[in-house]
């Protein structure tokens, strides 16, 4: 994994980060790397409350809150920022604010590396929707300013349609930490650990696989 200055990581949702890249950031904040999280919402609409449930809708975002507050911790993320737009309700917003948001983070924070979803390959319309308006930022810059993209994808025709990613990063010596920052997220992610126990204790092939390789796919534009 190389040295970064700086890295940005923009996603819509608190749990966005722990599951497919909490291993690279990690990494890069025990490399000595300042790490920017930027999500842009609580996950007010997440479906998971909990089996019995442990909250309800109105006190969801508190709860979200403060899971995303820990995982940060967790990951040594020290510039945490939340961006306050609604859950299910990025795609709906206007192209134009929403890249201009994305210029004024990218401005201010001046990374080297931005890390975000594929538009198109990453299942959910606020995923979609922010990874967009990432790219149109970025392609507003000098070409000689801009920074790398790093674009997380897993929709079932990602790598038939885009190719297989170009850059995976293996994780294994920071596991126990990404392991940690995806239960920090407890609201969302209990009852899915309480479903991995026996396999994690295992140390499965096939999750730890799943687990310890971060896939990439570095955004190229055409102008």
């Amino acid at each position: 994994m190389e040295i970064e200055r700086h890295v940005l990581v923009v996603f819509p949702h608190p749990d966005d980060e722990a599951f497919g890249v909490s291993g690279t950031i990690a990494t890069h904040v025990k490399n000595g790397t300042p790490v920017t999280y930027a999500c842009l919402t609580l996950g007010e609409m997440g479906r998971n409350m909990g089996n019995p449930p442990f909250t309800n809708r109105e006190n969801l975002p508190k709860i979200r809150k403060e899971e995303l507050k820990d995982a940060a911790q967790i990951l040594g993320i020290q510039d945490l920022r939340m961006l306050g737009f609604r859950d299910k309700t990025i795609e709906f917003e206007s192209d134009k604010m929403l890249t201009n948001t994305m210029s004024a983070l990218i401005t201010d924070v001046n990374p080297s590396l931005i890390i975000t979803f594929y538009p198109g390959y990453s299942v959910h319309p606020d995923h979609d929707a922010t990874g967009a308006a990432v790219l149109r930022a970025v392609e507003k810059m000098p070409e000689a300013a801009r920074p790398t993209l790093h674009c997380v994808a897993f929709s079932n025709n990602c790598v038939e349609e885009i190719g297989e990613p170009d850059i995976i990063n293996n994780i294994s010596a920071v596991t126990d930490t990404k392991l940690a920052a995806i239960a920090a997220h407890r609201s969302q992610t209990e009852q899915m650990f309480i479903g991995m126990e026996e396999k994690l204790a295992n140390e499965d092939p096939q999750l730890m696989k799943w687990i310890n390789n971060e896939r990439f796919w570095t955004y190229t534009f055409t102008n």
